[in-house]
């Protein structure tokens, strides 16, 4: 997250990526994702089973909820990016260092959260049970759809705007 704050519009720059145009690929895959997951829900069947010298696919595992592409993924790398872009508005650096800082800090915190979650998803999953989990897993998912959506709704009314503003001018 740090990296995409520092970094990251240094990147878009050099590839010429503008911030509707990333605001419109990070919802499509937030939304995506949502889809994709309140489709399959909390349980994943295994194509085949496990065998002795195979293993057990972990991954398959996973409490879902609390590991949505949400944790570190493309719409937090999205947002990260687009706060690093807004740093560079400020024309003092005073500000700029304490945005700096704060912006950090908070990924430093998210990153605290995202550990606490991961470590007691456990505790949740059997708080909830199968049924509580099929429930959660899917609330989840049309919230990460709807996200993603409105991502990407944000992103082309900019990209729309800026069209609409190039034939008034």
């Amino acid at each position: 997250m740090a990296a995409s704050l520092l970094i990251g519009a240094v990147i878009l720059r050099i590839y010429g990526i503008s911030v509707p145009v990333l605001r419109v690929a990070g919802g499509l895959i937030v939304a995506i994702s949502g889809w994709k997951l309140l489709n399959e829900g909390s349980t994943k069947v295994a194509d085949e089973p496990a065998t002795p010298d195979r293993g057990t696919e972990y991954t398959g595992l996973a409490f879902y909820p609390l590991t949505l592409p949400l944790t570190t993924g493309p719409g937090t790398i999205a947002v990260m990016i687009s706060l690093g872009l807004s740093r560079t508005a400020f024309s003092d650096h005073a500000h700029d260092f304490q945005f700096l800082f704060a912006s950090l800090l908070a990924a430093i915190v998210i990153a605290a959260a995202i550990y606490v979650c991961f470590a007691f998803s456990d505790w949740v999953a059997r708080v909830l049970g199968h049924g509580g989990t099929d429930i959660a897993v899917r609330l989840s998912a049309f919230i990460l759809f709807c996200l993603g959506a409105q991502i990407v709704w944000t992103g082309a009314s900019d990209l729309l705007g800026s069209v609409a503003w190039c034939r008034a001018s």
